[in-house]
């Protein structure tokens, strides 16, 4: 069994730990660590919130809520991860739950991600939110700075934009 490391995400509004399972999901995990590696994070931003208080997702008829980041400017992601469905790995869309955003077919993962906000198991396999209902590959767990997740969730938006975008000023694996 692979330990699971922890990824420090330095943003604008604090910081954010996320325990990464290599265990259970160790295709989506290598795919995040990689991009981590390789400063993909670093100068990225959350750029998104999806909320169902006040709702924001009118042409959703799954709500959910959670927070979306993605690669700094400029970076090339690499080709898409293959899909590691909650089915499969065991993990499931709770509270803190780190999971990769994808297209919508699966095996179309590259790097951004989302933390929900509170159980989402409608992102899981077989839940209602994704029009193929395979759902989404989780692959961590916030451990430190759900506060700083929330704030960012309940930052200043238009629809789902952040405004501004919350910056991700550095991104390291803690040793």
């Amino acid at each position: 069994m692979l330990a699971a490391l922890i990824v420090a995400l330095f943003t604008s509004s604090g910081e954010i730990d996320i325990s990464v399972d290599r265990t259970h999901a160790p295709q989506t995990s290598a795919n995040f660590l990689s991009y981590v590696r390789r400063g993909a994070f670093t100068g990225g931003t959350f750029f998104r919130t999806v909320l169902t208080q006040p709702d924001n997702q009118p042409h959703n008829r799954v709500k959910i809520d959670v927070i979306q980041a993605t690669n700094r400017p400029g970076f090339a992601p690499g080709t898409p991860v293959a899909f590691e469905p909650t089915s499969k790995t065991g993990l499931h869309h709770r509270d803190g739950t780190v999971s990769m955003a994808r297209d919508p077919e699966p095996n179309s993962a590259r790097t951004d991600f989302f933390i929900c906000i509170g159980a989402q198991p409608s992102l899981d396999d077989g839940g209602h939110r994704s029009a193929d209902h395979r759902g989404f590959a989780a692959f961590g767990q916030v451990v430190r700075g759900m506060d700083v997740v929330r704030a960012i969730h309940d930052a200043p938006h238009h629809e789902q934009a952040l405004t501004p975008p919350i910056v991700i000023r550095r991104s390291v694996i803690r040793p």
